[in-house]
C-alpha cells in the first residue's frame, strides 16, 4: 500500500534533513573512504563542499586504525585491488569494533566474481547502510545476475523486495539509487523524486552519494535514526543536484555546480523543494 506523505510528514522529514546539515556543517565529521581510483577527487570534493572531511585511506596497517577514529566510512567496490581488498576488510573490522558508521557501495558485482564475493562477505559484517543500483541490490540479495557493468538494468521499485530482505536479514539501511531512490531499513519505505539525470552523465555522481550517507551517518550518530540519516542524505544531494542542472549546459558545468550548489544550499530549500512518498511493505 502507497501513502503520500501528509505535507505536514514531508516537512518533518526535510526539516530534518536540513537540521542534520546544519550540524554536519557546525561540526565536520572526518569521513574515511576506501573508493575506487575512478572517482576518488570527486568524491573528496563533493564532501568538502557539503562541509564533511574526507580522508581517502586504503592502505593496509593504516585501516583499522582509521576507521575506528573516523566518524563515518564508506567501502566502494569500483576497482578493488588485492590491497584495497584487504585493507577492505581491516577497515570494516576496526569500524565494527568501534561503533563505526559504514556504508557497503557494491558496485557493479554480479557476473564480476573478485567484487561479487567480497560484497557477499561484507554486508554479513551488517553494514550500517548499504547503497547500490538496482541491479547490485538484486545481485547483492542473490536474486539476480546483476546489471551492465556499474550501470542498472532493473528500476528501484523492481528491487524492492531485495532492498527489504537485505535489510532485514543483516539489520542495514538499504538505498537503491534511481530515477525515484527508494530507501528501506526492513519495516518503512522512503521513496525520494528529487534529483537529475545528469547525475548518470558524471563520473562519481553515484558513488559520491555513499561518502555522503556516510558523512551523514557520522554527523547524526545517535541524534537520529540510520534511516533518517540516509534519507536526509539522499534528499539533500539530490535536491542540490536538481538546483546544479538548472544552471548547467550540460554534464561539464554540472559537476561544478553541484559542488557549488552543496556547499550552499540551505535547510528552507530542502523543505521547499522535497518530493517524498513513504510505502508500507
Amino acid at each position: 500500500m502507497s501513502d503520500l506523505l501528509r505535507p505536514s510528514s514531508a516537512h518533518d522529514l526535510a526539516g530534518t534533513a536540513g537540521a542534520l546539515l546544519e550540524a554536519l556543517r557546525a561540526a565536520p565529521p572526518l569521513t574515511h573512504c576506501i573508493t575506487n581510483s575512478v572517482v576518488t577527487g570527486f568524491t573528496a570534493n563533493v564532501l568538502l563542499a557539503l562541509g564533511a572531511a574526507p580522508a581517502m585511506v586504503d592502505i593496509v596497517g593504516e585501516s583499522d586504525g582509521f576507521a575506528r577514529a573516523a566518524s563515518g566510512l564508506l567501502v566502494n567496490l569500483g576497482t578493488p585491488s588485492p590491497e584495497q581488498r584487504e585493507a577492505t576488510r581491516e577497515a570494516v573490522t576496526g569500524a565494527s569494533a568501534a561503533g563505526t558508521p559504514w556504508v557497503l557501495d557494491p558496485v557493479a558485482i554480479g557476473t564480476l566474481p573478485v567484487r561479487t564475493a567480497l560484497a557477499h562477505d561484507l554486508v554479513v559484517q551488517r553494514p550500517t547502510a548499504v547503497r547500490g543500483n538496482a541491479s547490485e541490490i538484486l545481485a547483492l540479495a542473490g536474486m539476480s545476475a546483476g546489471g551492465r557493468g556499474v550501470d542498472a538494468t532493473d528500476t528501484p521499485d523492481a528491487a524492492a523486495d531485495a532492498a527489504l530482505r537485505l535489510a532485514r536479514s543483516h539489520g542495514s539501511v538499504v538505498a537503491v539509487s534511481g530515477p525515484v531512490d527508494l530507501i528501506t531499513d526492513g519495516e518503512s519505505i522512503i521513496r525520494i523524486a528529487n534529483g537529475s539525470q545528469l547525475l548518470t552523465r558524471v563520473t562519481g555522481g553515484g558513488c559520491a552519494l555513499g561518502a555522503v550517507m556516510a558523512a551523514f551517518l557520522g554527523a547524526s550518530r545517535a541524534e537520529s535514526s540510520a534511516l533518517t540519516a540516509v534519507a536526509s542524505a539522499s534528499l539533500v544531494y539530490t535536491i542540490a543536484a536538481e538546483q546544479a542542472a538548472a544552471k548547467a549546459a550540460g554534464p561539464g558545468t554540472f559537476a561544478v555546480a553541484l559542488l557549488d550548489a552543496l556547499s550552499s544550499i540551505r535547510p528552507a530549500e530542502i523543505v521547499a523543494a522535497a518530493r517524498v512518498e513513504r510505502l508500507q511493505p
